[in-house]
């Protein structure tokens, strides 16, 4: 079966056989213990297998041996089923971990010395604070800083993502991750890691669930499903002796039968894959969460702090229009603006070109032999192509284009600083257009916004999710990108500073806030959020700062991370509701079968029709266990998230997991009553 086949099937055929097999050994009490419910019911289960082998122990009769051992058959299952769910969840991670190790390999490293000398040693034995050499074709053992240098790094093995990525000293692309490769020039690294620390590192741990702690929502569950644990367990004991009293005989086994069915067995059996899976699909996003309780915190989220550049906009201003001055042709501005760009490699350039073939206007440098690119200056602020025959065509700001012309003897058109006013106030910038002493008029660039965003952002307003831009620009501009993006609100001309100082604002009304960031400046903000999302091509102060990574550096996939958070709370939610109201349909079959026969009335209690007080109480025990693997597929892969108010979305789920709680153990425990009956009256246990 092909990789690809693998990768789109629930579980694997070895994540399987690896699960059952942890199923038993998880049966340690050591890791039992760590789940109270199901160790409260490995105990019962230990004590009725004990009573079916020793059955005069408190006073029975050994008229219930094979009843009992029935029962203990039952707990044990449901105790394999509740191991089994977790392994499950740990297999998924164990798995995707195995890939990620796959590109940890026990490389070599260039060491320099302080005279630039190299020597070949074992990546294993680097330092942190050495200076290696890395060549075209060299892994890069470690994390680090590129210091010297400028190269194309496949980031394939971590990301996915085929298109290298050009790693240069200085700047927000500075750093560079171990189990990577160079695939083109050199770059000098200076190693900011010990061996085994690396992110790599980090993420294998994180994915494999070697370091997952419960989050404070987990923590909070456990402990009300373990508060009703102990008060249905006071409650079973206590009625041994009042049964006593009253003449009726319970036996120990149907007293633990019933208390493993009062008990929320199915979610405490179900909790810890749930939270399990919820960094499992944040990591099938390529994104790595360095803790639970970041995914969780993500479906509390109110505020969305996002940067413009890179976020919101490419980043880079793009030709949106070109404007003519009056008296020329758009058509001569266009062509002028396309010579000037045939040999510019910046992305304003090509976006020239680009535009110009959108408006069906092309041309090619063979039509022009002999001419010489001339590439932008800070000091002349133009760029531009000088022809064989001595035409000299320029692009560039206003000003200096302005200067170039009449150094030539040109007029200035009197519309040509109206036009530049007009694209500044739109936001864009202004690069004026001439051929020798001839102006021809102004290419609007604009920093375009990424394609998707208004929608993506209308979802989280129907999430109830606030969206805030942080921009340096001035305000003009940011109201443009702003209102274009359609966020929520913006700040302008905002420093470091300012970005802290917006999320404890936010903070301070009590809101949950969210912040995406790459940069060294963005590090303070993204430690300050309650959910930090650094960028993998980002500085190594943006990743160590952030409680979570992006490994394919697409800011915008914020929103699927939100999505993810608040799909975990619901599926936590919504299991729980589902636990607790089946919980109800068992009361209906095991509390009338254990007094029907002292107490004939409550013969009316019996609303399934159950046959027999045996039938009952096996039918729920035997429901209550197999109920657990059908819920593994939802406790995994989640319930589904629609973005609505969080009213109609607690009304949906109670009517779909609460209803369908009460409802399907009445089904389930009557269908099994059906096919258990004649088995129980073969073996004389009615």
């Amino acid at each position: 079966m092909s990789e690809k086949s693998e990768k789109g099937k629930f579980v694997s055929k070895d994540i399987l056989n690896n699960a059952l097999k942890d199923s038993f050994k998880k049966l340690n009490p050591k890791h039992m213990c760590k789940n109270p419910i199901m160790f409260l019911v490995e105990l019962g289960c230990i004590l009725v297998f004990i009573l079916s082998a020793f059955p005069n122990l408190f006073g029975g009769t050994g008229n219930n041996r094979i009843y009992d051992f029935i029962i203990g058959i039952i707990l044990f299952i449901t105790i394999l089923f509740a191991n089994f769910a977790e392994s499950i969840a740990e297999g998924r991670g164990k798995a995707q971990a195995s890939t990620l190790k796959q590109t940890r390999q026990n490389t070599e490293a260039k060491l320099l010395d302080d005279n630039g000398n190299v020597t070949i040693i074992s990546a294993n034995d680097l330092k942190k604070g050495d200076i290696i050499l890395i060549e075209a074709g060299d892994l890069i053992p470690n994390d680090g800083e590129v210091i010297e240098g400028i190269a194309s790094v496949d980031e394939s093995a971590i990301t996915g993502e085929s298109a290298p990525v050009v790693k240069e000293c200085g700047g927000d692309f500075a750093s560079v991750t171990g189990g990577t490769k160079v695939v083109s020039d050199w770059i000098k690294v200076e190693i900011t890691v010990t061996p085994g620390e690396s992110f790599l590192d980090k993420m294998i741990k994180l994915v494999e669930g070697a370091e997952r702690k419960k989050t404070p929502n987990e923590i909070a569950l456990g402990t009300l499903l373990l508060s009703l644990t102990i008060i249905f367990l006071v409650v079973v004991v206590t009625l041994y002796p009042m049964s006593n009293y009253l003449r009726v005989n319970i036996s120990i086994a149907t007293l633990v039968a019933l208390l493993v069915c009062l008990i929320p067995t199915t979610i405490g059996g179900l909790l810890s894959a749930i939270g399990i899976a919820g960094m499992d699909r944040v990591t099938k996003f390529n994104i790595i969460a360095m803790s639970g309780k970041a995914v969780e915190a993500c479906g509390d989220v109110d505020t969305m702090i996002l940067d413009k550049t890179g976020t919101i906009t490419f980043g880079n201003r793009l030709a949106a229009d070109f404007i003519p001055v009056e008296g020329v042709n758009k058509d001569d501005l266009i062509k002028a603006a396309l010579l000037t760009s045939l040999l510019d490699t910046t992305p304003e350039g090509k976006s020239v070109v680009e535009l110009a073939a959108k408006m069906n206007i092309t041309d090619s440098l063979d039509n022009y032999p002999g001419a010489e690119f001339i590439e932008f200056q800070a000091q002349t602020k133009m760029s531009g192509m000088d022809l064989k025959d001595g035409t000299r065509v320029r692009k560039g700001a206003s000003s200096a284009v302005k200067e170039f012309a009449k150094s030539l003897g040109g007029d200035i058109p009197k519309d040509i600083d109206e036009k530049v006013e007009h694209v500044s106030k739109l936001g864009g910038t202004p690069l004026t257009v001439c051929v020798e002493n001839k102006i021809y008029g102004v290419i609007y660039l604009k920093d375009t916004v990424k394609p998707g965003l208004v929608e993506r952002f209308e979802r989280l307003r129907e999430m109830g999710i606030k969206t805030v831009m942080c921009t340096g620009d001035n305000p003009l501009t940011a109201e443009t990108i702003a209102r274009e993006a359609g966020v929520d609100d913006f700040v302008a001309e905002c420093k470091p500073e300012d970005k802290i100082a917006v999320i404890k604002r936010e903070q301070a009304l009590g809101k949950i806030v969210a912040m995406t960031g790459d940069g060294t400046n963005d590090a303070p903000a993204l430690a300050q959020a309650d959910v930090g999302i650094a960028m993998n091509s980002g500085t190594t102060s943006a990743k160590e700062a952030a409680n979570m990574v992006d490994l394919d550096s697409d800011p915008t996939k914020i929103l699927e991370v939100v999505e993810i958070g608040k799909q975990l709370l619901i599926t936590r939610g919504a299991l729980t509701t589902f636990s607790i109201a089946n919980d109800i349909a068992k009361y209906f079959a095991v509390i009338p079968a254990i007094f029907i026969i002292a107490i004939p009335q409550m013969k009316v209690l019996n609303i399934m029709g159950l046959s027999s007080p045996t039938t009952a109480i096996l039918s729920a025990l035997i429901f209550n266990a197999i109920i657990i693997p059908i819920l593994i597929p939802i406790a995994m892969k989640g319930v589904k998230y629609r973005p609505m108010k969080s009213e109609m979305l607690l009304l949906r789920n109670v009517l779909i997991f609460g209803v369908g709680g009460v409802i399907t153990p009445f089904i389930g425990i009557k269908i099994i009553n059906i096919i258990i009956t004649p088995l129980c009256r073969m073996l004389g246990i009615m």
